[in-house]
């Protein structure tokens, strides 16, 4: 037998008035028992036998089945008829479409950037992909505001700088050669190479491998800099989390406490935008 239902509304008019704080408001005990297994289907991504798919949920097989049959009504759940597993069905992929496309990048990550900001007492730059190169989109400052030249709006360069980097590290190289000739003949005129050079090649990589870039006193002297990539559900950048402190404050060490901070925030957003496998080192 499903549980029964509970419902409930929000907030009285008196909580808003006064703005206490409101009750936890109650929802339908049924549904919320009901997603158990859809979370088991989601987080082990493959068919599954009913008494894993009970296991998992932690519950009894015979009172996950009920659900099962429901959301197989309902376009959620199909199951295989030759093993008789289940799996998330079309409509389930419908829902994560619609989800996916509602998302919006810098909403998702500016929550974050503003908490990041807060807890480390740092500047926190999100930057995105424009026609330009990288482009500046949204700055969180400390109390006590570090002065460096960026503001909203700001172009930074592909490799003079380490929000630049994390970029051409993670994006398709004929788009990131395209970008550095035109840097290049903005700035100081004809052809450049140096896209090819070992010592850049070098440090694309060990972005990579470390999953973040680092900067002591540069692009500015003095100035120390973080940046960790956020991607979305195809595995493509969506923008950059930097982080900028200055040197003999922020300890710019990629696994160190900002380190690590700046990595999790960052990966947070990768998650709210449906990115598959984790950045945490």
């Amino acid at each position: 037998m499903l549980e029964s239902d509970e419902t409930g509304g929000g907030p009285s008019p008196g909580e808003e008035a006064t703005g206490a704080t409101p009750r936890r408001q109650r929802g339908i005990q049924s549904i919320e028992v009901g997603m158990r297994v859809l979370q088991a289907l989601t987080e082990q991504r493959r068919p599954l036998p009913l008494k894993d798919i009970g296991r998992l949920a932690h519950m009894a097989p015979a009172k996950a089945h009920p659900y099962l049959v429901s959301f197989m009504q309902g376009g959620l759940v199909k199951r295989n008829p030759l093993t008789g597993h289940y799996e998330l069905g079309p409509g389930a992929l419908q829902l994560g479409l619609a989800a996916l496309q509602q998302l919006d990048p810098l909403t998702e990550a500016s929550q974050e950037a503003a908490q990041l900001a807060a807890a480390s007492d740092l500047s926190i730059a999100l930057a995105v992909w424009g026609q330009l190169g990288p482009t500046v989109v949204r700055l969180d400052e400390p109390r006590y505001p570090l002065h460096v030249n960026l503001r909203v709006g700001t172009v930074m360069s592909l490799f003079n700088t380490i929000t630049g980097r994390v970029f051409a590290a993670y994006l398709p190289e004929k788009m990131v050669r395209s970008m550095l000739e035109d840097e290049h003949r903005r700035v100081v005129g004809g052809a450049s190479a140096s896209f090819d050079a070992p010592e850049v090649q070098a440090l694309l990589t060990e972005i990579r491998v470390t999953g973040m870039g680092r900067g002591l006193s540069m692009p500015q002297p003095g100035v120390n800099t973080l940046c960790a990539p956020v991607f979305d559900a195809a595995g493509q950048i969506a923008l950059v989390m930097t982080m900028i402190g200055p040197h003999g404050v922020f300890d710019a060490d990629i696994d160190g406490a900002a380190g690590r901070m700046l990595r999790e925030h960052a990966a947070n957003v990768s998650r709210r935008l449906g990115h598959g496998r984790s950045l945490a080192r």
